[in-house]
């Protein structure tokens, strides 16, 4: 089968990082983001579309300098459960944190999602570096790296075993012989770890994919890692095409080494594309939409995200940047660290720093739709996405895309004509997990 592109869509609500002046636009309602008719509009649109998936992030922990739609959204899983019930196809993942949930709980929910769903959702699991989000669930401190990316590890183990309690016969509902329950196929879990105790079983069965489809973020070595051993879809922090490749080979020779095929983690770079009658009309636009979203107290603020939510407006902006770094290991160590590096090296104030947050970069996906395909297209086959999580404005941009780029994809053989599948693993091309009681395999739906 010839290997195709797939696509997914971020919705921004009323502007996420970097996208600070987005809730100004008169196209964007102020509540998007608490609307859940907003969200199941953007999900019917994309499964017009035959994307693969419907991608909602989500934290534990906000203060005033935060994003706009930070500060007021919806908890993903309980607004996809909604959308679930007004699409058919689209898969649904939600993001929630192994670091704050306990793995019953959420294997449950996640699990009661992919029932309403029929088989169409996915879990981002993240390790929350908000450090700030320690206080929200009883504890003084965030846990730190090492104990974060161990419980993330164990925690997927557990959500996997608990979805494993029944087999898939294990209910005969035999009217006649009185017999609704297979006991012989319902297995305790038992788990016993060094973060999580469980018993089980889980009170609820597997769905028609088996069991929701495992995502991740790996950028630093134990997230690189983690991604690795369980994830079966990576958000990739994209970058430059050779940045882009190196990550892609090395999270492709990661996973073999742990015994997998590598064909079965799919990783999906971040894209913000700007599509316009013309090449020039896209870049113009380009600049436009950075210039409105430049915002000097706001960039200050998402550096702060890195540090812990450090308040960097204590400091002199015109002084040296300011020694941190310890911040960095209970937060976001990996860009923090390689901040505080550039800016030993280049001896940066923490105006400059705060300034290159938001600088501006050009996007490869901008242009005409023939020129954004074209990108896409080189960028596929050189070997850095296996899909994009596309990430759009408005309606109009949304718009813009599914019309004029994807049928150029679709007439050059990179992207569906019709879905392949119900589920999401079957869209993914994802095998359906072996149920460890019961080791007969049967292929995604």
């Amino acid at each position: 089968m010839t290997r195709k592109i797939h696509l997914a869509l971020h919705p921004y609500g009323v502007g996420g990082p970097g996208q600070h002046g987005l809730w100004k636009d008169p196209r964007v309602a102020k509540n998007a983001s608490i609307d859940i008719n907003y969200y199941i509009r953007l999900a019917q649109a994309a499964e017009h579309a035959l994307f693969d998936a419907l991608f909602i992030v989500d934290s534990q922990f906000i203060n005033h300098t935060y994003p706009a739609h930070y500060l007021n959204r919806l908890e993903p899983l309980t607004l996809l459960s909604a959308v679930a019930t007004h699409t058919t196809h689209i898969g649904l993942v939600g993001t929630a944190s192994s670091t704050y949930n306990s793995p019953f709980n959420l294997a449950r929910r996640l699990a009661s999602l992919d029932h309403i769903s029929g088989g169409r959702a996915g879990w981002n699991v993240v390790t929350s570096f908000d450090t700030g989000t320690s206080k929200n669930f009883g504890l003084d401190e965030h846990l730190d790296y090492t104990t974060r990316y161990g419980r993330a590890l164990e925690f997927v183990e557990v959500a996997r075993g608990l979805w494993d309690s029944y087999e898939d016969d294990a209910f005969p509902a035999d009217v006649e012989h009185n017999r609704f329950l297979d006991p012989g196929k319902l297995h305790e879990l038992n788990h016993t770890g060094e973060h999580f105790k469980v018993a089980g079983p889980l009170n609820i069965s597997r769905s028609p994919q088996g069991q929701p489809v495992i995502f991740q973020a790996g950028v630093s070595e134990e997230g690189r890692d983690l991604a690795a051993r369980v994830a079966e879809g990576v958000y990739a922090p994209g970058g430059p095409l050779e940045q882009a490749q190196a990550y892609y080979s090395d999270l492709k020779k990661r996973t073999a080494a742990h015994g997998r095929d590598p064909d079965h983690i799919k990783i999906f770079i971040h894209g913000s594309p700007v599509v316009a009658a013309t090449d020039e009309d896209a870049r113009r636009r380009e600049r436009e939409i950075f210039e409105e979203d430049d915002d000097f107290d706001r960039n200050l603020a998402l550096l702060g995200r890195s540090f812990g939510a450090y308040d960097f407006s204590v400091h002199d902006l015109d002084a040296p940047f300011p020694d941190v770094a310890h911040l960095a290991e209970k937060g976001g160590r990996t860009g923090a660290g390689r901040i505080v590096e550039r800016a030993r090296e280049e001896n940066l104030t923490l105006r400059q720093v705060a300034d290159s947050v938001n600088q501006f970069r050009r996007s490869p996906f901008v242009g005409a739709p023939e020129t954004v395909a074209d990108t896409i297209e080189r960028w596929f086959n050189a070997g850095t996405f296996d899909g994009i999580n596309l990430a759009f404005r408005t309606d109009d941009d949304i718009s813009l895309f599914v019309e004029g780029v994807v049928p150029v994809l679709q007439k050059r053989g990179l992207f569906r004509t019709a879905y392949e599948a119900e589920t999401l693993r079957g869209n993914l091309g994802l095998p359906v997990p072996a149920n460890r009681h019961a080791p007969e395999s049967r292929t995604a739906g």
